[in-house]
């Protein structure tokens, strides 16, 4: 006769516990009406509270600030984390990395993602009259454009352009999924083949796209932005030609 073996059963009961215990977690942060950075209840009062052993509630208060709705700060206490796609990040990473020895690219498919995204998010802060409510642009363009006459583009100056064109929308959602495409992308940069663009060919192509935003050319905005994502669309493809060898 087979069955689940007692270890197994232990491990699913003690994980099905644990999952129990973040949502009495979560459930409390929303009746008590707490928000981003508030002090929470101490481990031992919500061992009280929430009528769980000590071994619960710690493997739940792990488990939720990996994800960052806990924040704990040792020797100071607990509090509400802030939104964190860190643990998204380390995911896509991962398995990006396991898709390339399967024949697969996940790398690609997530660019194609933030292509799209970046396409729709520069046509509405034009349509919606926003594309001159970002004067730090200016600099970080003509940074960019020194850079690549120094000899090379730093990705750190190439975030910051692409962050403040969408800045006017004041969503935050968008800062942090865009800053968790930019973590994947710059983890695994170094697998990609090189640019065939020079850095001053990189920072033109930014240039058209700063040239659309402020000039509320959306249609040139979209050709810009379809140019500017081409080169790295071409990286990925010699990459997997070179997987494939």
């Amino acid at each position: 006769m087979t069955g689940v073996r007692p270890g197994r059963r232990a491990s699913r009961a003690r994980s099905s516990r644990t999952e129990e215990v973040q949502q009495q977690i979560k459930q409390l942060i929303l009746e008590r009406n707490l928000a981003v950075g508030d002090p929470m209840p101490t481990e031992f009062e919500l061992v009280e509270e929430l009528d769980v052993s000590r071994n619960s509630l710690r493997e739940a208060l792990k488990a939720l600030q990996a994800v960052g709705i806990v924040d704990i700060k040792h020797g100071f206490g607990m509090y509400v984390g802030s939104m964190s796609l860190g643990a998204l990040v380390d995911e896509l990473t991962f398995h990006a990395r396991i898709s390339r020895q399967k024949g697969h690219n996940d790398l690609a498919h997530l660019v194609e993602v933030r292509e799209v995204l970046e396409r729709g998010l520069i046509d509405e802060v034009i349509e919606r009259g926003l594309a001159d409510e970002t004067p730090e642009l200016d600099e970080v363009m003509a940074q960019m454009e020194a850079e690549a006459a120094a000899g090379g583009v730093s990705p750190d100056t190439d975030r910051r352009f692409h962050e403040l064109l969408y800045r006017p929308l004041a969503n935050p959602i968008v800062s942090q999924l865009l800053n968790a495409f930019w973590d994947v992308y710059n983890a695994l940069r170094h697998d990609l083949a090189p640019a065939e663009e020079s850095p001053m060919e990189i920072a033109l192509r930014h240039r058209e796209i700063y040239d659309a935003l402020r000039a509320h050319d959306r249609p040139a905005a979209a050709v810009a932005m379809s140019a500017h994502f081409r080169g790295i669309h071409v990286r990925l493809a010699r990459m997997e030609e070179r997987s494939s060898t």
